[in-house]
């Protein structure tokens, strides 16, 4: 993988930040776009402007076909059934959303378990919160293990026939560690619940087969793949896909509307509601196509090589604490720390000083560092752009924040 041929792409990774070169590190947050893919979205905005599925005209036929074809760029990525299982939303917590406000408040009742990690982003945390107050379920929780991993074990003394809804992340996004998410979803199958995963910090970083995952639903984002923020997508199993009731209400959902009663159209147009970010999916599509050139097997080999090379290097810092295992094997993408005595706010303005971005404080997973007893972290997380020079910036500014703040 030419490296440096890719960061001709980025733009933005020519800015200077306080007269330094910017090494962007975190890509957790938010990936760094390809010239394509703004291209691709002007080039909409420029050429083919229209709204779909609504018109007769060339430049609605033409949209339509953009943004299904869209629909079947995804479909193809994530190795679904078919483009009817795809169904745009806004980002994953939109997605998440959709299922608690469809699946969940319909089938949950008082007695029901909804079983989650201790690890989840507030995105898969706060509508099952919802849900439960809703419905009377009860909320469980898998434990971090002693290492600061969660395994199989971990989730196998948890599910029982009460568990009627589990919902856990692929990728963590502050461990950094990766569950089996198709050992998890068979036995939670077998006591006859159902799986959502929070596929945010994995579809960017890895090839999938949501197919072979078991699980009935999977959500992610299109900002955090070098697609643009605003959308993103909500795979549904096609078991369960055409028992849900809509989230939304409106145009472009329907079939026949009476003045006193409607019928919705199919799946997937009877999910989405109004005027889609057309734009969006299409600039979701040219980043699709470019990792895919890529090669997502390399994505993945490119970032674990990063990975050994930093946490090599963090290792050689006393004060360094990982949150997570250290081992690599078990990350994707990203690693989390904090420095003994010195803020993670403190350390990040530090780096920020010195051109480097990163992320501090609790990366929307607050009940995580409660149960760690850290007031917060400090998260680098790498990309397809992202080089062992910038590692080199990174610990120089994880040095240099001890010398200044002691």
């Amino acid at each position: 993988m030419e490296v440096n041929k890719i960061r001709e792409d980025f733009p933005i990774l020519r800015k200077k930040v306080n007269n330094h070169d910017l090494v962007y590190l975190d890509n957790a947050a938010t990936s760094q776009k390809p010239a394509r893919v703004v291209k691709a979205i002007e080039d909409f905005y420029f050429n083919y402007n229209a709204n779909v599925h609504r018109g007769l005209h060339t430049l609605s036929e033409e949209a339509s076909e953009m943004y299904e074809n869209a629909r079947k760029r995804v479909a193809t990525f994530i190795n679904a059934g078919h483009e009817s299982e795809i169904i745009f939303t806004s980002g994953t917590t939109d997605s998440l959303n959709f299922v608690a406000q469809t699946w969940a408040r319909k089938n949950l009742k008082k007695g029901d378990v909804i079983l989650m990690t201790e690890a989840e982003h507030h995105s898969n945390l706060v509508p099952w919160q919802i849900v439960a107050e809703e419905t009377g379920a009860e909320i469980e929780y898998v434990e971090l293990g002693k290492d600061g991993d969660i395994t199989l074990e971990d989730f196998k003394s948890k599910i029982t026939p009460k568990v009627k809804l589990a919902a856990f992340f692929h990728c963590s996004n502050v461990l950094g560690i990766t569950l089996p998410v198709k050992e998890i979803s068979k036995l939670v199958k077998q006591n006859g619940g159902i799986v959502v995963v929070d596929g945010a910090q994995a579809v960017p970083h890895m090839s999938l087969n949501v197919q072979n995952l078991g699980c009935d639903f999977y959500a992610f984002s299109g900002h955090k793949m070098l697609g643009p923020m605003g959308i993103g997508v909500l795979w549904v199993s096609r078991e369960i896909l055409e028992s849900l009731d809509p989230y939304k209400y409106g145009g472009g959902m329907i079939d026949l509307v009476e003045m006193k009663s409607s019928t919705w159209a199919i799946s997937p147009e009877k999910f989405e509601a109004g005027t889609p970010n057309v734009a969006g999916a299409v600039g979701l599509a040219a980043a699709i196509d470019y990792l895919s050139e890529i090669g997502m097997d390399n994505v993945s080999s490119h970032e674990k090589e990063l990975l050994t090379y930093a946490v090599q290097k963090l290792k050689e810092i006393d004060r360094v604490k990982f949150v997570g295992p250290a081992d690599v094997s078990s990350r994707h993408g990203l690693i989390s720390f904090y420095l003994d005595g010195i803020h993670a706010h403190d350390v990040a303005s530090v780096l920020n000083s010195i051109g480097v971005a990163v992320r501090s404080g609790h990366h929307c997973a607050m009940p995580l560092h409660k149960k760690l007893d850290i007031p917060a972290s400090v998260r680098a997380s790498f990309y397809v752009y992202n080089t062992k020079v910038e590692v080199d910036k990174l610990i120089e500014g994880i040095r240099k924040s001890i010398e200044i703040l002691g």
